[in-house]
């Protein structure tokens, strides 16, 4: 009689699949993570960067929900912020469920100190990393998220071929261009809500190529511009630009 898979198997192997093969270490820290906070990788709760495991804000309000977190309170903090150069600072509140009181966080942003890819973004980042902060207190999570990050670092690898989350393919070195430029469309992808099989195939397209891991560097570069200036500019024409693609995505393999 087989024995039934262990908790979280299924985690652990799409995570390797995508930013393996770990260290022992590292393999025994996101059993604790998933068992612990009950934390998915399917989800896109959490990222592997630099060699370490960082939270998303999904992951975050994933968990609020699951622990029925009973209001989320957030507020510009005037005083500090400078709209003329783009410098937010928001407080958070989360107030848990009963009578366990209330945890704050306070989030900023400015220009300086937030990826380019969501420059003129800056408030709505520094929303973000406040309720963050006040999440990660709340629940007792030591792991630093994702969006609170000065910019995207390049996603962890130990070389060869790689599939994300999302399905996109990377390779050092290869066609599909560094790590960094596949996080940054996939940060494009998770911030807007599009669609990624679509996205691949307006990015094929965009490129002049049969797939997007065969377009060159500046070719992705100039798409991963052009996409995030289309879904700040007319995110709605964006949308109905992608479903275009809809039944190309579906024929091809």
């Amino acid at each position: 009689m087989k024995k039934p898979p262990r908790p979280g198997t299924s985690e652990i192997r799409l995570a390797n699949d995508n930013w393996g093969p770990f260290t022992k270490l590292t393999l025994i820290r996101l059993k604790n993570l998933i068992k612990r906070y009950k934390l998915s990788v399917t989800e896109g709760d959490l990222q592997y960067l630099q060699q370490g495991w960082y939270v998303t804000h999904v992951g975050l309000l994933h968990l609020a929900q699951r622990k029925r977190c009973s209001e989320i309170n957030v507020q510009q903090v005037r005083e500090f912020c400078e709209p003329a150069s783009s410098h937010w600072v928001f407080k958070a509140t989360v107030y848990k469920r009963g009578k366990s009181g209330r945890f704050v966080g306070y989030g900023d942003a400015d220009p300086s100190n937030v990826s380019p890819l969501v420059r003129g973004a800056e408030m709505r980042v520094a929303e973000t990393r406040a309720v963050n902060r006040a999440l990660r207190k709340a629940y007792g999570i030591g792991l630093c998220s994702v969006e609170e990050l000065g910019a995207r670092p390049e996603a962890s690898s130990t070389g060869g071929s790689q599939r994300n989350s999302n399905g996109f393919h990377t390779a050092n070195g290869s066609h599909g261009g560094p790590t960094r430029l596949r996080d940054q469309l996939c940060l494009l992808i998770r911030q807007y809500n599009l669609d990624p099989t679509l996205v691949k195939a307006y990015a094929a397209d965009f490129s002049g190529t049969q797939t997007l891991k065969d377009a060159s560097r500046d070719l992705v570069e100039s798409f991963i511009s052009h996409l995030s200036s289309s879904a700040k500019e007319d995110l709605n024409g964006l949308i109905c630009k992608l479903n275009s693609y809809s039944q190309t995505a579906e024929v091809k393999p």
